[in-house]
């Protein structure tokens, strides 16, 4: 879709450039009112007029691929997520005798199967875009609208917010993965069983430091409901919904001020704690994978 409408842009701007010039250059001759008159009714207005109607049919003949009204099944199997400030809450629906599971800031796909999309928001008016695949869509609270999106080829994707929504509007984004189908279905078994031990030092420090009591961590039997899951969180491309590069010392950066990292972010500062356990905890977190 991008690309039909670039071209039908480009086609309007090189025709009104192409207007423009012959009408601005040198003529020995006064032209007749009615061949300045056929020029500008015909280059000016019906053609700007039929491309843009051109570029009007065609997303419209799109659209119901890409927000589905209808079929309550494509509902029920749709991948929730929720914009909150500043992150994005995501749970995958229940497939085969896979359960639902959470996690936060990251969605995974796999490739050339249509995804929707349920689009919702706990506090302020979000809007959920990803770029390289089209589509956007506003996320406000009391609502819930429906996206349908179909990847074509695999990769990785920044998604940014497109609606600003507080003072981390700009650091509110979502990293989405594109993947085979096979490594696809190995990520979700993955990440439904989790990988997280109550014996590693880091784990404990999680649970004796209060991190629990927000964050949620599978293998650990965390389920803190606030803030992001933290489940194979050492897998993803970023962390704080796309503020940082996803590094044991961003991580530690991170617990230490995360208001400095994201202005108006809910997560207290744990600079208070002892040096060597952020970055035990930070070790622990980023080997999450």
């Amino acid at each position: 879709m991008l690309v039909v409408m670039v071209i039908g842009g480009i086609a309007i701007w090189g025709g009104v450039t192409f207007l423009f010039l012959h009408a601005a250059r040198h003529r020995r001759e006064a032209w007749p009112a009615e061949k300045a008159s056929a020029l500008i009714a015909w280059g000016g207005v019906a053609f700007p007029t039929v491309v843009l109607l051109l570029l009007l049919g065609y997303a419209v003949w799109l659209m119901p691929a890409i927000r589905p009204w209808n079929p309550l099944a494509e509902k029920d199997g749709a991948i929730e997520v929720t914009g909150e400030q500043f992150w994005w809450r995501i749970r995958y629906p229940a497939v085969g005798d896979q359960p639902a599971f959470e996690t936060a800031n990251e969605i995974r796909l796999p490739v050339g199967r249509p995804a929707t999309f349920s689009l919702k928001a706990t506090d302020v008016i979000h809007s959920f875009w990803i770029p390289a695949l089209g589509g956007k869509m506003d996320m406000i609270p009391g609502r819930t609208n429906y996206l349908t999106l179909t990847p074509t080829r695999t990769g990785s994707y920044r998604a940014p917010c497109a609606e600003f929504c507080g003072a981390s509007h700009a650091y509110m984004a979502f990293s989405v993965v594109v993947m085979e189908e096979d490594d696809y279905n190995a990520w979700r078994s993955r990440l439904i069983d989790g990988q997280a031990s109550a014996a590693d030092e880091g784990g404990q420090l999680l649970q004796r430091h209060g991190c629990v009591a927000c964050h949620s961590l599978r293998g650990l039997q965390i389920a803190g409901q606030t803030a992001p899951d933290l489940t194979l969180i050492g897998a993803r491309l970023s962390i704080g919904a796309g503020a940082l590069a996803n590094t044991p010392e961003n991580i530690a950066r991170f617990i230490r001020s995360p208001s400095s990292v994201k202005p108006g972010a809910k997560m207290p500062a744990f600079n208070m704690l002892p040096e060597d356990d952020i970055e035990e905890i930070a070790r622990y977190l980023g080997g999450l994978e």
